[in-house]
């Protein structure tokens, strides 16, 4: 071919000019050999120079039996040439040869008669080394049964990108035949999966020469499309000898139980992870609404993307729950949350609401059976059974519910009420994993749940008695305005022991008591009711205010370790004389009409019950407007700021006081009182007036 010949098709097809060598042929080496009819050489390869040593100047015209073959095979040798010559017929075989060093190589021959256009005949000998051919052969042989037999899916596509050859592992991943595949581009022959970012891949390959290596990839097959499969897949570019880029090659392991392993191991730790959340977040306080929300908090997103706390009325008014009765049931909603804003919220009990439900609720054969209640798959048939109306079911169909749980709160063998559990925009359906760990989040909060009702009803208890061993109005007084407030504590710890106590006495004189027990509920309280009754008797006998705390001291001792505040006066409007004295309590404050307010400088006595203690009565003067303010240490003392602040704080507040006593005693707990405050206070605010001297 001269350089100015038109380009054979398909050397065209390749690109317009021959490719670099490269393939078989070149790892073979093949060596060409022609003999004419009397046997000498008369075409000599390079590659038969390699192969037998000899140049082409030391070959050609030299009879190639004598050249290449051992003396005892020389006879052997040219009857097979004879053959060849004068029949036609091929020969192939292994032969030794002798190599121009000297030794003997078994060469693999292809023997075949030429004719040119004289009618002269020639021999054309094909020859390789034989344990090159050998190994060649071994080594295709081993790849083939490693590709046909390989469980990893196996795939050769070209420069195009169109699949060349796959092995059967692929076939079955696939769901499709070889012959499917050959030919086709990856779209065309998988187009169920996201073939785009698969050709990307393969492109980047097949252009940096960097290989892709375990890349996850998830979908359908044809070979199983109503399962999601999880496959790992790596690309690598495929070179020939020469460097030419062939293609790209790609392996395909079946990964689906690997990563359902995986998922499942993270959803454990997901799971571990919120029970120790939830025992780090659940039961913070002894207040039985936010023991419920924190529930409800945890539950979400967790676990559900709408939780309620719903328990039985009659366990909140003192009524234990029977387990496995039957019939309707009173439920009281503590508490709702939900993951993101949804219409399933309003279709829930608001908070505080009470609602009876019948037999079929699901919710009620929960509290009822004492055991969980799941609807994997929520129908429309099953809305009424979890709905606690039409219209709620209604607002739950537009939500989206497609999954249900209810799983019982117990607490010390006690239903309690129910954790009701629902999803509608997370896609998965509740398990029986979900259910064990919706149990585990309820067995935990229930316990909180019990201690909070159980504190509750104590508290309240203790509450009661306070309140009515209280007054629950100052009474009028001569020449006095009295103003009186009491507030228990707003953590949830237990009601304290604070009183304070308004009291006639003889002569248009009046008794004022402030007084605080050590501890806190129904035994506190029991011990405040003993000393206002003790205080009140006393008074009655018109002692100075020394003598009754004297007494006082005596009965609190005899009482056993209570240890008791208190402040006690005495008014008379006739003198305008307050005499005052202190057991162990904070200073009352004085407020005089144009003057700052001042902490009165008392001597501040022993707390009653230490016994054998002096106590001392400091006369003070109340003019008309003049204000005396007493209070217990909960107004004040806090647990992260000094007392000397708080007081500061006290009078400056009341250096501005509003017009009315009442309005002062509001404003002073609305400024001093914090929520979670752990200590109740008792306040009580007189006010001198001008003495009616017709009364």
């Amino acid at each position: 071919m001269r350089a100015t010949d038109p380009v054979p098709a398909p050397l065209e097809q390749a690109g317009g000019a021959p490719s670099a060598p490269g393939g078989l042929l070149d790892l073979l080496s093949v060596a060409a050999v022609v003999l004419d009819a009397r046997g000498r050489i008369v075409l000599w390869s390079p590659q038969a120079g390699e192969l037998f040593g000899y140049s082409a100047e030391e070959a050609l015209g030299r009879f190639a039996g004598r050249l290449l073959v051992q003396e005892k095979h020389l006879d052997l040798v040219n009857g097979l040439f004879q053959e060849v010559m004068a029949g036609g017929a091929d020969w192939a075989g292994v032969f030794p040869m002798r190599h121009r060093d000297g030794s003997t190589r078994l060469v693999e021959f292809r023997n075949m008669r030429l004719e040119d256009d004289r009618k002269d005949l020639y021999a054309l000998g094909l020859a390789t080394d034989q344990a090159t051919l050998h190994r060649l052969e071994q080594d295709l042989a081993l790849t083939t049964r490693l590709v046909a037999q390989s469980p990893i899916g196996l795939a050769v596509v070209d420069t195009d990108l169109r699949y060349v050859t796959v092995n059967p592992a692929l076939e079955r991943i696939n769901g499709l035949s070889a012959a499917e595949h050959v030919g086709r581009d990856v779209h065309e022959a998988l187009p169920f999966l996201d073939t785009e970012s698969i050709e990307a891949a393969m492109r980047e390959v097949m252009d940096t020469g960097v290989p892709i290596v375990d890349r996850e990839s998830i979908g359908r097959t044809a070979a199983d499309p109503d399962r999601e499969k999880a496959w790992s897949v790596s690309f690598y570019r495929l070179e020939g000898s020469n460097g030419k880029v062939l293609g790209v090659a790609t392996s395909v392991v079946d990964v689906t139980e690997r990563r359902r392993a995986t998922i499942e191991a993270a959803q454990a730790r997901q799971r571990l992870s919120l029970v120790a959340d939830a025992s780090i977040r659940i039961g913070t306080t002894l207040d039985l609404d936010e023991t419920a929300r924190e529930l409800a908090d945890v539950s979400v997103p967790e676990l559900a993307d709408v939780a309620a706390v719903d328990v039985l009325d009659s366990v909140l008014n003192g009524r234990a729950a029977v387990a496995a009765q039957t019939g309707p049931a009173v439920f009281r909603a503590l508490a709702v949350a939900s993951a993101y804003p949804s219409e399933a919220v309003r279709a829930a009990d608001p908070p505080g609401e009470v609602a009876r439900y019948e037999a079929d609720r699901l919710v009620t054969q929960c509290v009822n059976t004492g055991r969980p209640v799941r609807v994997s798959h929520v129908s429309a048939d099953d809305l009424p059974s979890i709905a606690r109306s039409p219209e709620a079911a209604e607002l739950l169909a537009g939500a989206g519910l497609h999954s249900y749980l209810a799983v019982p709160l117990i607490a010390r063998g006690t239903v309690l009420g129910a954790l009701d559990l629902k999803r509608t925009r997370n896609p998965e359906p509740f398990s029986a994993d979900d259910e064990i760990l919706a149990g585990e989040l309820a067995a935990r909060a229930a316990v909180c749940i019990d201690n909070a009702r159980w504190y509750r009803q104590a508290r309240n208890t203790a509450l009661t008695l306070q309140r009515s061993l209280l007054p629950e109005r100052p009474p009028a007084q001569p020449g006095l305005q009295i103003a009186s407030r009491y507030q228990p504590a707003q953590a949830a710890d237990e009601v304290g022991g604070d009183w304070f106590d308004v009291i006639p006495l003889t002569g248009d004189k009046s008794a004022l008591v402030v007084g605080d027990v050590m501890g806190s509920g129904i035994s506190a309280a029991a011990t405040m009711g003993q000393l206002r009754t003790a205080t009140r008797t006393l008074a009655e006998l018109d002692l100075p205010p020394d003598q009754v705390l004297h007494h006082l001291d005596r009965i609190t001792d005899r009482m056993g370790q209570t240890i008791t505040t208190c402040i006690y006066a005495v008014y008379d409007p006739h003198s305008a004389e307050c005499l005052i004295s202190n057991a162990g309590h904070l200073a009352p404050v004085l407020v005089r009409p144009g003057r700052p307010p001042e902490l009165l400088d008392l001597p501040t006595g022993a707390p009653l019950g230490v016994g054998e203690v002096t106590f001392h009565t400091t006369a003070v003067r109340l003019n008309p407007g003049d204000r005396l303010v007493l209070y217990t240490d909960g107004l004040v003392e806090t647990r992260d700021q000094a007392i000397d602040d708080r007081l500061n704080d006290l009078l400056t507040y009341l250096g501005d006081p509003p017009g009315s006593l009442e309005e002062t005693c509001d404003l002073l707990l609305h400024a001093l009182r914090h929520p979670g405050d752990h200590d109740d206070v008792a306040l009580l605010i007189a006010r001198a007036t001008v003495m009616d001297r017709g009364a």
